[in-house]
């Protein structure tokens, strides 16, 4: 089997970059490892930069998001029962995001690919990456109960963090940055009406929370958690009255509730792989970088990296240069450590730590009171939030 660019790992951005290599006139192959059922309802991200809403809207995959998804033109901050809105279109010229689950961006994507893309192979294990320092890397998998070789000109490892395409990357080359959190996030969907048309961003004395949606009807909320949490140990009774404590407002604000479908727990992690790229094998998405969820960056950093490859790529077959594929894990680390900032400054600064002083309370309040006093601040926010160029 032979393709010009193997992409491991069905997600959001290998079954992106296969739509825009498609576009392109560039063929391409998936190989993903879980059955197509698994991929389509593993629930992660819900949030879509204006960069990425654009990249699906250009790419002739957003007709169901532009029908069914959230536009959202700002957040809203609550700390010491105060609330203040965050008004993303005032503050960086029109950006906004767009709630649209990751699940239903993995469906619109597989429904395109499997009816004008190149082959996506489910249940294709990966084995390995072999000779990324040639012209003709290869991907070794395992499909219907045999083994088989991918061979390409180049790899496109979309694999996550635990994924083969890592691996295949010389730990001599090497370097990894990473911090671990001490609390993680109980992640909870309930048959509820969101309690508020926005996301809201809570810090509290007893710890963060966040009151999210997936539709009209359906809400997503978060809680701070000791890591290592057991999901079960907290009954919905004792969910929705924590959310309550944490959400309250002076102004009598109601928490709605409802039943509770599913509850998960998130460890809370920043990690970052240099470099993107060794030879002919570029690492995408998990595969290279994880952020801590509080600033809603990791499928829009993925899609960043697919979109760089993506037009890499299209350059070289357009003028024979492999400028800007020399130029990826550079291009891309630029955007990561801005997301990876971004990231980590929302997360210091609405989760209490367990071994929080009065000191560090009184510096997330000073940190919080400086957005809502001062446009600079919040439009750094706002920026961060709705996201970071992809040029």
């Amino acid at each position: 089997m032979r393709t010009t660019v193997g992409i491991i790992g069905a997600g959001p951005a290998g079954l992106l970059l296969a739509r825009l290599l498609h576009n392109a006139g560039i063929d391409s192959v998936v190989l993903e490892g879980r059955d197509r059922a698994y991929v389509e309802q593993r629930q992660r991200a819900g949030i879509l930069e204006q960069g990425t809403v654009d990249v699906l809207r250009e790419a002739g995959v957003a007709e169901r998001m532009d029908r069914e998804g959230l536009p959202h033109d700002g957040i809203e901050l609550r700390f010491d029962k105060r609330r203040h809105r965050v008004d993303f279109p005032a503050l960086t010229g029109g950006r906004s995001v767009m709630v649209y689950a990751q699940t239903e961006v993995c469906k619109d994507l597989i429904a395109l690919q499997l009816a004008e893309g190149g082959p996506l192979l489910f249940e294709a294990e990966a084995l390995a990456v072999e000779g990324a320092e040639t012209e003709s890397p290869r991907v070794r998998f395992r499909h219907e109960g045999r083994e088989d070789v991918l061979d390409c000109d180049y790899v496109v490892a979309c694999d996550g963090s635990w994924g083969v395409g890592r691996k295949a990357v010389p730990a001599d080359v090497s370097q990894v940055f990473e911090r671990t959190y001490p609390f993680g996030w109980l992640g909870i969907l309930a048959d509820v009406a969101p309690s508020h048309d926005e996301l809201i961003y809570a810090r509290h004395d007893r710890g963060f929370a966040l009151l999210s949606m997936r539709s009209p009807s359906v809400s997503r909320a978060y809680l701070q958690v000791p890591e290592g949490t057991n999901a079960d140990d907290w009954s919905d009774e004792e969910i929705w009255d924590e959310l309550d404590r944490r959400l309250e407002t002076s102004d009598g604000w109601k928490l709605e509730r409802g039943p509770i479908t599913s509850k998960s727990v998130t460890p809370m992690r920043s990690y970052v792989h240099e470099p993107m790229r060794h030879g002919r094998l570029f690492l995408a998405g998990d595969a290279a970088h994880i952020v801590p969820p509080t600033g809603a960056k990791g499928l829009n950093l993925a899609v960043g990296d697919v979109v760089t490859f993506a037009r890499a790529l299209t350059h070289r077959h357009e003028t024979g240069s492999t400028e800007l594929l020399d130029a990826y894990s550079q291009t891309c680390l630029r955007r990561v450590w801005q997301a990876e900032r971004f990231s980590y400054a929302m997360t210091t600064m609405l989760h209490r730590a367990p071994d929080a002083t009065p000191f560090d309370d009184r510096i997330q309040r000073a940190r919080l009171d400086r957005i809502t006093a001062s446009r600079a601040a919040e439009s750094d926010l706002a920026e961060g939030y709705t996201g970071f160029p992809l040029d």
